[in-house]
């Protein structure tokens, strides 16, 4: 049985581990960029999500969904080149814990991106798109957001949901 002890003394050391963890990755990276670095382990963390989100949205074809999964993982790099910095450095932050063995299985529950399933990946995403903490739903629909943002960003993918772009006066 659980004591109410026992869970804040699990609550507080659950926070320590995670300020450790922001502290390590800071550490290892030397110090803050003043902008977002798209690491390999953020490549690696995106090209798992990508499939996630945008599901039947992806071609079929295995050779045209992994190009398409890159092209998309290269869009949400522009995308979040074009944020202020502040949101670029708490997108940093949150790469960075998703990034760290330790904060990623205690977060999402996983050993590795790139060894998750398509089933586990949707259940670490509506994991934290329902979370009770509102930081894991924040962070949640910072994904989502980029991830579809730039999928729709590209003319390319218009023509799949009926959008038959800007007006001609517009996009002149």
């Amino acid at each position: 049985m659980t004591t109410r002890r026992s869970f804040l003394k699990f609550g507080v050391g659950g926070a320590l581990a995670l300020a450790a963890g922001g502290a390590l990755y800071r550490g290892l990276q030397h110090g803050a960029p003043d902008r977002f670095n798209l690491d390999a382990a953020g490549r690696e963390l995106l090209t798992a999500v990508v499939p996630a989100l945008l599901g039947p949205a992806l071609p079929s074809a295995p050779a045209a969904r992994q190009q398409a999964i890159q092209a998309n993982v290269e869009r949400v790099k522009v995308a979040i080149a074009g944020l202020p910095l502040a949101a670029q450095g708490e997108l940093q932050d949150l790469f960075g814990l998703l990034a760290l063995a330790p904060t990623r299985r205690l977060l999402a529950g996983l050993p590795a991106w790139r060894d998750a399933t398509p089933t586990q990946l949707e259940e670490f995403l509506q994991g934290w798109r329902l979370h009770r903490f509102a930081q894991l739903r924040a962070g949640y629909q910072a994904l989502h957001d980029l991830v579809i943002g730039s999928w729709y960003a590209d003319p390319s993918s218009w023509a799949a949901i009926g959008y038959p772009g800007p007006m001609p006066e517009l996009a002149a």
